[in-house]
Formats: structure tokens, sequence, C-alpha cells
């Protein structure tokens, strides 16, 4: 789909390397484009908002409250008009085995890598189905594609956003409304270096390649212009989607273990 010159975009994760890339590189182009940043860390979004300058507001909130969301779009709308567009960049990578990982941070992790965008999704996705147009944007991950040890809730909370993904953009399809998973290998960030310093040795912990986030901003942009399905990136972990029997094999033979 064309972007609107001005269109409205709600982005989440702003404080992270991916929704600040997004942010950046919507403004590049579309100067004019209405911006709402939503994060739980408020001031980095605040410096980011600064920096872009323009129509944006910021919403300092924690995504695992999920039945706060419906009302932070609500007053969205508001005050910047109907939304064109969501991206959901937040989350967090938590890298233990299933039984070291306490209840209570798996239980959030699932609410904001899982729930929190799947309600956004169902609420904005309505109002762009009345207006007959609109683009969502999902940020997975190829840890929902690929088995990697110490993921377990992680990867359950983007495997289950990569398919509810999926599935939205065939019922969404014919009616004006774009849905694009995209699945992310590693990309320098703080979730990435985190995630690393969790990791005990393996074979692909130094070998796998890792992607700038302003270079996944640009493809996401595309493909969402283009009417893409999905944005694998780097390309190497294309071998994740095409042979997934293959990787995954490869993943829990020679992949990192958790050092908890």
């Amino acid at each position: 789909m064309k972007l609107l010159d001005t269109p409205h975009v709600l982005i989440t994760g702003t404080s992270g390397a991916i929704g600040g890339a997004v942010a950046r590189e919507l403004r590049a182009r579309r100067p004019q484009a209405r911006l709402t940043l939503l994060d739980r860390d408020g001031p980095p979004s605040e410096r980011l908002a600064k920096e872009l300058g323009g129509e944006v507001s910021v919403v300092a909130q924690d995504l695992a409250d999920i039945e706060a969301l419906p009302a932070i779009v609500a007053r969205a709308e508001q005050e910047r008009g109907p939304l064109e567009g969501l991206v959901s960049c937040a989350g967090f990578m938590e890298v233990s085995r299933v039984e070291s990982l306490p209840w209570a941070r798996a239980y959030e992790l699932l609410a904001v890598d899982l729930v929190a965008p799947l309600r956004l999704m169902q609420h904005c996705v309505a109002g762009m189905l009345e207006r007959g147009r609109g683009f969502v944007v999902n940020v997975t991950s190829m840890a929902g594609r690929v088995p990697l040890k110490g993921c377990a809730f992680y990867g359950a909370a983007k495997a289950g956003l990569s398919i509810a993904s999926e599935i939205t953009r065939r019922e969404l399809a014919s009616r004006g409304v774009v849905v694009t998973t995209v699945y992310p290998g590693p990309v320098a960030s703080a979730l990435e270096r985190s995630a690393r310093a969790q990791y005990g040795g393996g074979v692909l912990k130094k070998a796998v390649p890792t992607g700038r986030p302003d270079a996944l901003a640009t493809r996401i942009l595309d493909a969402v212009e283009r009417g893409r399905a999905r944005v694998i990136y780097p390309a190497f972990y294309g071998l994740g989607w095409h042979a997934q029997n293959a990787a995954a094999w490869l993943a829990l033979a020679a992949g990192p273990n958790p050092t908890a």
C-alpha cells in the first residue's frame, strides 16, 4: 500500500533499537507523519520525539497492562486522528532454562511479547477496516520459527504472534488492511547484547550474523509500501524459513546454551 503523506502511526517499543529506527525511517519518508510513540520507558522516547520533530506524542505505558491499551489507542486517535498504521516492536527476551525463569517474569514476557501486540492489532484493525485502509507490522523473531535452547517462553510468544499475524494477513487481504510479519535474527540492540550475555558456549554463538536496526527499518517500510507478507533479516536467516527442519536441528545441536 502507498503510505499517506500524513499518516498517523502508532509505534511501540520506541526506546529500543528497532522501534526507534522505524520511527526515524518513517519520519524521513513522510516528514508530515503524525506519530504516537508507546514505550514503558518514557525518557528515551521523549528524546526521540524531540529528534524527530513534527507531530509526535509519547505515551509511557507498560504493555503488560493489557486492559489499558484500548484507552491509549482511543486517546491517541482523539489527539492526532484515526490510526493508519500500527508497528509493534516492543518486547523483551529472557534466556533461561524453563524451570529457572520465575513464573512472574515468564508471564510478563508473554504479556508484553504476545498478548499486547495481539490486543493492539485487534483493536486498531477494527477502525482500519471501517475506513478501508491501514497497515499492521508485527515484529516477531526467528526464535519463533527455529527453536533456541533457553527460549521456551520467548519462542512461544514469538511463534504465537507470528502465526496470528500470518493468519490475520490472509483474513484482511481483500479488505484494505495490509499485515506484514517481521522475522529478525540478531539485530544490534540492547536486547541482542543482553541475550548474548545470558548464553554460554555454542558453535553458533559467535558465527551467526548480526543485522543493523536502520537496515531492518528500511526493509520494514519497503515491505509495507509494496504490500509484502514478511521480512526476514539478515538474509542468512532465510534458512530458518525455507529449511526449517534443518535449521532447527542445527540450532539445537550446535547453538548456545543458557547459563541459567
